[in-house]
């Protein structure tokens, strides 16, 4: 490569590291508060709900990482959304679809604002983080909640990997988990 190919090159990386770190940082600097710090008063900005799990629904599971994280339990259909300092911003139960993904740490890779689901149900803030023989896995929420399907044999037939939430907690998810985000998978 000529030397003058190579300042080129050059330049075009550092341009780009240039980019990169410009809009990591608009990133940061737009993010909400509750993302971006601890409140002062001691109360998580989001309330937390433990909608049916009884009392310890709300207490997040040891081992399941540190920092800024989704937690997912494949076995309590269970989501924690972790802030700074590991406090519980909020939990909620789910509703997995019929393929799962393996316990460890994951990324969050994609979004989708409004799509449909796999399984023809309009679904909205698809926040996908893995995919297991190539079907996508992760958080969305049904725009509306649909009856079951009349015929049950086409809900063990589709593959699906979404974990469903109710609108407002895939609210707060869209919000929550951004690009790169992580989500701990425990069993």
């Amino acid at each position: 490569m000529a030397p003058s190919s190579a300042g080129y090159v050059t330049a075009l990386t550092a341009a780009a590291l240039a980019t990169v770190g410009f809009l990591g940082y608009q990133a940061y600097a737009t993010s909400p508060a509750h993302l971006a710090k601890a409140r002062t008063n001691g109360t998580p900005a989001i309330t937390t709900k433990t909608p049916g799990g009884g009392k310890n629904a709300a207490l997040l599971p040891p081992g399941s990482g540190t920092g800024a994280r989704v937690v997912y339990s494949l076995r309590g259909h269970r989501v924690w959304l972790v802030g700074l300092g590991d406090k519980v911003i909020r939990t909620f139960e789910v509703t997995p679809g019929n393929i799962a993904p393996a316990p460890g740490v994951y990324a969050v890779t994609s979004r989708s604002n409004a799509v449909t689901g796999s399984d023809g149900t309009p679904i909205e803030h698809v926040v996908r983080f893995t995919s297991v023989d190539g079907v996508a896995i992760g958080f969305s929420a049904a725009v509306r909640d649909a009856a079951p399907p009349a015929d049950d044999s086409t809900t063990t037939t589709v593959r699906t990997g979404g974990i469903r939430e109710s609108r407002a907690d895939g609210d707060v998810m869209w919000t929550f988990a951004t690009i790169g985000a992580t989500v701990a998978v425990i069993p």
